[in-house]
């Protein structure tokens, strides 16, 4: 990885300096996190402050992708938890840091950046996941408010949250594409509750949340109103090529474990590592981690260094890069064989964290079709 040319030294060493962090502070505070995820989460978020990794979500005027690809997939190498409670910090800062006003920076952001506040991102309902547009949770003005109705789903750092960026329709029932705004909700706002946990695969802090005549300041609202899809939209673009590098750091993790434990298991009297199948399934891992770097470095490079959109890129580099993940993981849990499935093993881990990330920012199937109708729009213009 520090020897692809989208970095430069200074990336280097921050990556040096990441990977012993990881090692040697995350992974042991954080064993056992599935007992407590709600606390787990909080720990990280200390620790990710402590090494001054917040303050580069809202780096001004834009924060660096390649640094923001960098941490996740250090984090996610050792705690798939911390990586994703520390995405949703991003997640839940960067619109405010996009469309919000003056004032709105200066009152979440820097808790943000000290960890004295953990954000969230509130997009998903029962009926809304990859279609933005299905959203069905309303605000309506009232007044100098807006007033909130409506449940969300899915939403991870709920319950650990201190805000939320709240996506609603703004529109009238009947305007046949409804339109979309985005809010900063307090988690302590009267209306808003944490209606419950949900378990997961692998432990997250991730919850519904209940909005009932919530009334949120029109101050809070982001942008103007009805550009929260333009919001929404600005923000993948940004985190997408992240969830690729924190699936690349899943993916090393897995073959560094396949590559250890194929040196030392023996059968039929020799390691497993002399064996054909052994050294195929190992080459495909590599080429496979190499290929979904590129990828999401590169997507990672066009977002700090063009003067553009770079949706094609980001939705490129997820959909490889967690797809590969998931081959390469499956690959490594199939190297050691019966053990690669017991409770606690680091294969298992990995096995039940990475499934997450081909869902989850858009699906697979929606980054294809992201992919090709940008395709078509290049095509049609020419480039």
């Amino acid at each position: 990885m520090l020897s692809l040319p989208f970095f430069d030294d200074a990336h280097r060493q921050f990556a040096d300096r990441l990977h012993a962090f990881g090692a040697k502070t995350l992974a042991p505070a954080l064993h056992g996190a599935e007992s407590d995820p709600l606390a787990a989460g909080r720990e990280a978020i200390r620790l990710c402050t402590a090494e001054g990794l917040l303050a580069r979500l809202v780096a001004e005027p834009e924060p660096s992708v390649r640094e923001i690809c960098l941490i996740r997939e250090a984090l996610a190498a050792q705690s798939g938890l911390a990586d994703a409670v520390f995405a949703v910090q991003g997640l839940g800062s960067y619109p405010i840091l996009l469309a919000g006003s003056a004032t709105l920076r200066a009152r979440y952001l820097p808790g943000v950046a000290r960890g004295e506040t953990i954000a969230a991102f509130a997009v998903t309902e029962a009926e809304a996941g990859s279609d933005i547009g299905g959203i069905q949770t309303t605000a309506r003005a009232d007044g100098a408010d807006y007033v909130l109705d409506g449940t969300k789903t899915l939403i991870s750092n709920a319950g650990i949250a201190d805000h939320y960026v709240v996506f609603a329709r703004t529109s009238e029932p009947t305007e046949a594409r409804p339109r979309l705004s985005a809010f900063v909700v307090d988690a302590d706002n009267p209306g808003l509750c944490v209606a419950d946990q949900i378990p997961l695969l692998a432990p997250h802090p991730i919850g519904n949340l209940e909005f009932q005549d919530c009334r949120v300041p029109a101050e809070q609202c982001l942008g103007t109103e009805g550009e929260g899809l333009k919001i929404a939209l600005a923000t993948l673009d940004r985190f997408r090529p992240s969830v690729g590098a924190a699936a690349c750091g899943l993916a090393a993790r897995a073959l560094d474990e396949a590559l250890a434990h194929v040196a030392q298991r023996t059968q039929f009297g020799e390691p497993l590592s002399s064996f054909q199948a052994t050294k195929l399934a190992l080459a495909d891992m590599r080429t496979e981690l190499d290929a979904a770097r590129l990828l999401v470095f590169r997507a990672a490079w066009l977002a700090d260094t063009v003067d553009r959109r770079t949706t094609r890129e980001a939705s490129t580099a997820k959909l490889f890069a967690t797809e590969a993940a998931q081959r390469i993981v499956d690959r490594a849990v199939q190297l050691h064989g019966g053990r690669g499935v017991v409770k606690g093993v680091a294969v298992e881990q990995l096995y039940r964290e990475v499934r997450a990330l081909r869902i989850y920012e858009g699906t697979s199937e929606i980054q294809r079709l992201i992919i090709a109708e940008q395709m078509l729009k290049e095509k049609k213009a020419g480039t």
